[in-house]
């Protein structure tokens, strides 16, 4: 995990995750240091990594008012509970299909919780978040928020795109690949992640991009993304092509055997 400021007080905890064929998957978090301060999604659900220590070297946890979950998957919740434990004083942000989803796993205490619907906004003291649902999520409880003191956007899962090399996925910014590479790890991972985006009627999708394009953030944070420095433009010039692009198709039992069989019984792969 590489931790590192991006913008004037925003401080990302980034992650990444291998997956075989497709490339490394950033998997950040996020704080913000307002006058209330406000920790974005909670890291991964994976036995090795220790969120509360991580966070702990940017804000001390009993400092913490807010728990923004943008959604309830497992790659956002993973440091939650001990967290909660942790910052005292915190509420989770989320919504009422959000806190339901939770309960699957564990629930989360009533009064820890606080329902934020998008069009809706918080006050965290010096600032405003302002909730909104992204063009593209995988998630019904998906929200992600506007920062107006710094122009900054937090978009969840919107935005992602698998990065060649854990350095890049960890310590990268967006504009580090070439605008085609770019442009099409964030359409494999837009066809992967929100693959409904080939059924809908695609006029009235690319104009549900009209309201972050009117944002106009300068920087883009999403959970599944290096940083993004004014790009917006095109970066929803590229998830605007999403419903025309190919759809994804995974590797079949086939592939998977074909796969198995180069690995010896230790679970190595085969020497060549």
């Amino acid at each position: 995990m590489d931790t590192h400021k991006v913008g004037s007080d925003t401080t990302v905890l980034a992650d990444s995750l291998e997956v075989p064929g497709i490339g490394h998957i950033p998997v950040n978090a996020y704080v913000l240091t307002a006058r209330e301060p406000v920790v974005v999604d909670t890291g991964l659900s994976v036995s090795d990594r220790d969120f509360v220590s991580a966070i702990g070297g940017v804000v001390d946890p009993a400092d913490i008012l807010w728990i923004w979950l943008t959604h309830p998957d497992r790659d956002h919740t993973g440091g939650i509970f001990d967290l909660l434990v942790a910052a005292p004083r915190a509420r989770v942000v989320t919504t009422f299909i959000g806190a339901g989803i939770m309960t699957t796993e564990r629930p989360l205490p009533p009064d820890r919780v606080y329902f934020l619907n998008p069009g809706q906004s918080l006050d965290v003291g010096d600032r405003t978040l302002r909730a909104f649902r992204p063009p593209l999520f995988d998630n019904p409880a998906t929200v992600g928020f506007y920062d107006d003191k710094t122009r900054t956007c937090f978009t969840s899962d919107c935005f992602g795109g698998p990065m060649p090399t854990a350095e890049l996925a960890e310590s990268g910014h967006a504009a580090d690949l070439k605008p085609d590479e770019l442009r099409a790890t964030q359409l494999l991972w837009a066809t992967v992640d929100s693959p409904w985006v080939h059924m809908v009627d695609a006029a009235k999708y690319r104009a549900s991009m009209d309201p972050l394009r009117e944002m106009n953030p300068e920087i883009v944070l999403s959970t599944h993304l290096p940083p993004a420095v004014r790009m917006i433009d095109s970066l929803l010039d590229t998830i605007g092509m999403a419903p025309d692009s190919d759809p994804f198709v995974g590797p079949d039992q086939a592939a998977l055997e074909q796969m198995l069989a180069g690995f010896e019984p230790g679970g190595m792969p085969a020497a060549t």
